[in-house]
């Protein structure tokens, strides 16, 4: 843990991953960067919750797979929490686990595979608010996150759901659905930066959306142009 007063504002990271030599390698390349930090090691899922709490870091990298309690369970109640956000990792691109953790909440994931250089910029993409879906599979997870039941397969799709949104909020989740970061919708829509960030989180809170990543799978869903 470094103490350095030039870090005092990188990015607190706990790492929750059973697997010593892999939690390891995580924080010796966490470690590495100048603008984070990792304040805390997790073995399993309820060490991750209780670390959250207390520690209260900005993210937590959590592994979909531990013992005592699974990563998809420890997400939930570490979202509810409002403990951290959380980046899941996980080893298998479709996995069923991804899916629960999505549901749950979880920011974005990233497949273990990873390169370092894309995990240090997925944990700052994450700790700026902008959600992350590794870009390897972002297609084909949308798309059986967001695929109808065979009930309602010819349905159009229910746009009422955005009724308690603005024509603005309605133009940035349609760009969230594309993927865009906030920097880029601020581009698209000619606004700032710091209003679009506004706009994600007013939007989140009147869908009872929990993150970014669940607003995109809505806005795929929803067929929004």
């Amino acid at each position: 843990m470094n103490t350095d007063p030039q870090r005092d504002t990188a990015v607190r990271v706990l790492v929750a991953e059973d697997q010593s030599a892999v939690r390891a390698g995580l924080v010796l390349i966490l470690g590495s960067a100048p603008d984070i930090e990792v304040v805390g090691e997790a073995a399993d899922g309820e060490e991750a919750v209780r670390l959250a709490e207390e520690l209260r870091p900005d993210l937590v990298l959590m592994d979909v797979q531990m013992p005592r309690l699974d990563g998809v369970s420890a997400t939930r109640q570490v979202v509810e929490g409002g403990f951290a956000d959380v980046l899941v990792l996980t080893t298998f691109d479709l996995d069923a686990y991804v899916f629960g953790a999505l549901r749950a909440g979880a920011a974005g994931f990233l497949l273990k595979n990873t390169e370092a250089k894309d995990l240090l910029e997925a944990v700052r993409t994450v700790a700026r608010g902008e959600g992350l879906i590794a870009p390897a599979v972002t297609r084909r997870l949308i798309a059986e996150f967001a695929a109808p039941g065979p009930a309602r397969q010819k349905d159009a799709p229910d746009l009422s759901v955005l009724d308690p949104l603005t024509r603005r909020e309605r133009e940035v989740l349609a760009r969230l659905g594309e993927g865009l970061s906030n920097a880029e919708i601020a581009v698209r829509l000619d606004m700032a930066e710091a209003t679009v960030k506004t706009h994600v989180s007013r939007l989140l809170g009147k869908l009872g959306l929990r993150s970014r990543v669940q607003a995109a799978v809505l806005a795929q869903e929803l067929g929004l142009p």
